[in-house]
């Protein structure tokens, strides 16, 4: 059964139908289930988690904590290797479900709320007291900066507004995420602080460029190099101000027992996606896995690239939008529909967020020049859309939206081009 649920419909000729089909080879390779199921297991009373050995009996009690847009996904493969091993849990995802032991909140995304923090405050509550004889799981990834919430100042309000004017100012992940450790109990290694001294084992799925652990999702259980002047300046930048930053657990005692292991990034996208290209027949290159800059500006470079025939060229990366109007839309459509104007016949360019969400109920868009000329049929000028960030209305009424619903993965933005 095909990830993308509109590919029939997409696929309107043979270049077309390769790009989807590769797209969907790496979406298939970061799928949150099979990665758990390949990196752990339960072995003769031993959980085995990659090449960490951790004898069950050891400990008194085993906890798991999920948080971020693999973490329901994620909780179902470890209660089912853990089984009654497993003492109790939490999870906190931008969706819920039925688990056996493990409780499932649904938590805002991309701004954290109050609804975040209610369900944070459970976390700390399970790990109270919790001692050397326990062992605490954690599975971050991608959205658990916002999800996993528990501001200093207890002002839930006052920290989501810093949050969001970041956003909409376009600040980079690495300088949101500074502030947002900063304004946090949990964030910035403050997760570490609360389980110790407990054993932990946290498992990243990366969704930041250059996979730095301390960046994804604010690096909860990772030792923090950053400091509160260092997220001042970022907010003296922008022209803010907060009243409640404060210094990030700095005492080494609380990572001493602390496991962060990798599990994927957009590598593992990035690679399944050549050997498929490869295997249809393209001459096949990753250009690069950190492609970033405002989404317009890397659309139009995309699309301006010189492309030899029967050449496919594979990025990820994350962009960002400067948000200027009130229209809807997420960064992979608005860089597919800025690379509309400027795309050379023969080309398709593809843009999609790896969790299947780009900022509203797509994953982002496939164009090429024929989308260019319905949009020229029904007169909508992609400029006019992109004046007002109004990408997802655009690809609405021209074709294009690539539709996936929510896939519980997150490694950050794929993108194709091909020809």
């Amino acid at each position: 059964m095909s990830i993308i649920k509109n590919k029939k419909e997409l696929a309107t000729n043979k270049l077309r139908e390769d790009a989807l089909d590769i797209l969907e080879a790496g979406l298939e390779a970061i799928n949150t289930e099979k990665i758990l199921r390949n990196k752990i297991s339960l072995q003769n009373g031993e959980l085995c988690i990659g090449e960490g050995r951790y004898l069950c009996e050891h400990y008194e009690n085993i906890f798991f904590i999920g948080i971020g847009k693999c973490a329901f996904d994620g909780a179902q493969v470890i209660e089912d290797i853990l089984g009654d091993k497993l003492t109790n849990g939490i999870v906190l995802d931008v969706k819920s479900g039925v688990l056996k032991k493990i409780k499932s909140y649904e938590g805002t995304h991309p701004y954290p709320s109050e609804q975040n923090m209610n369900a944070t405050k459970e976390i700390i509550e399970m790990i109270k007291g919790v001692t050397e004889r326990d062992l605490v799981l954690v599975l971050i990834s991608g959205g658990g900066s916002s999800l996993l919430y528990m501001p200093n100042d207890k002002n839930c309000e006052n920290t989501a507004k810093i949050t969001k004017e970041l956003t909409l100012k376009g600040a980079p992940i690495y300088e949101l995420n500074t502030v947002r450790k900063h304004l946090s109990e949990v964030q910035g290694g403050g997760l570490a602080k609360l389980c110790f001294p407990a054993n932990v084992v946290s498992l990243i799925f990366s969704d930041v460029l250059g996979n730095d652990m301390g960046m994804i999702a604010s690096g909860p259980t990772v030792f923090d190099n950053t400091t509160v002047e260092d997220a001042k300046k970022i907010l003296d930048k922008y022209g803010l101000e907060a009243q409640c930053l404060m210094e990030t657990p700095k005492d080494l005692k609380y990572f001493e027992r602390v496991t962060n292991m990798l599990l994927i990034t957009n590598q593992d996208a990035l690679k399944a996606m050549e050997e498929k290209a490869k295997n249809l027949g393209y001459d096949t290159k990753i250009e690069t896995d950190h492609l970033s800059g405002e989404a317009q500006e890397v659309g139009k470079i995309l699309a301006k690239k010189e492309l030899k025939p029967k050449t496919c060229l594979l990025f990820g990366g994350e962009t960002t939008v400067e948000v200027k109007g009130d229209g809807v839309g997420g960064r992979n459509q608005e860089v597919a529909l800025s690379a509309l104007s400027d795309l050379k016949d023969g080309v398709v360019l593809v843009s999609v967020a790896s969790d299947g969400w780009d900022n509203s109920d797509v994953a982002g868009a496939i164009v090429d020049k024929g989308t260019l000329e319905k949009a020229n049929l029904v007169s909508k000028n992609p400029e006019d859309y992109l004046s007002k960030n109004n990408s997802y209305n655009f690809f609405k009424q021209v074709g294009g939206a690539i539709s996936t619903g929510r896939l519980g993965s997150n490694v950050s933005d794929l993108f194709i081009l091909i020809i």
